[in-house]
């Protein structure tokens, strides 16, 4: 008998651990909600830039902010590299889209820049 309680016992505590690790799995990577109306969801072009439509609301975000503008000797384009010391990046707030880019003001433009690179990917016009 005593043998036998000790099987239910380790059996059950192995099957406990098994579905407690389980339900723990099934929550990891819950994906966000998708209740948000269609008209308040924030997109990225295709290139994870800002939207058009988007670009007055994070102009007026980048005032708001204050953000300082860097003044560079470079025109200030697509595909210019920005230098690694002297301009600092900040990150883009997720109501203006998910974005791999961070922003900064240069030359008086608003600009997102690919931070791995500093390479400029979009300039806010």
């Amino acid at each position: 008998m005593r043998h036998t309680a000790l099987a239910v016992a380790t059996l059950v505590t192995a099957l406990g651990t098994t579905f407690a690790a389980h339900a723990q799995g099934a929550t990891v990577g819950v994906a966000p909600s998708t209740d948000m109306p269609v008209t308040q969801q924030v997109e990225v072009d295709a290139h994870g830039g800002i939207v058009d439509d988007q670009r007055p609301a994070f102009r007026d975000y980048v005032v708001t902010e204050r953000i300082p503008s860097y003044t560079v000797s470079q025109r200030i384009v697509v595909g210019a590299v920005l230098a690694d010391e002297g301009v600092t990046l900040y990150d883009v707030p997720q109501r203006f889209g998910a974005t791999p880019y961070r922003y900064t003001v240069v030359n008086g433009e608003t600009v997102l820049i690919e931070p791995r690179t500093r390479r400029i990917m979009q300039v806010i016009d």
